[in-house]
């Protein structure tokens, strides 16, 4: 009973992690939909992506 428990709560523990994998996929696809509208801006959305990546890594680091 006891490990069923252990296993239940590791399961339900690694559900928020799904939340930071959709945040990853967010900001990237943003990166995308920008520089696709305007190329000549990719060096400063660069930058901002991978700031915003940076933020999700450490929000997930906290959560983990």
């Amino acid at each position: 009973m006891v490990a069923a428990a252990k296993i239940l709560g590791a399961g339900l523990a690694t559900i928020g992690l799904a939340g930071a994998g959709v945040g990853v996929g967010l900001v990237f696809a943003a990166l995308i939909n920008s520089t696709s509208r305007n190329p000549s801006l990719r060096p400063q959305l660069f930058s901002y992506t991978i700031l915003g990546y940076t933020n999700v890594q450490r929000l997930i680091s906290e959560l983990h």
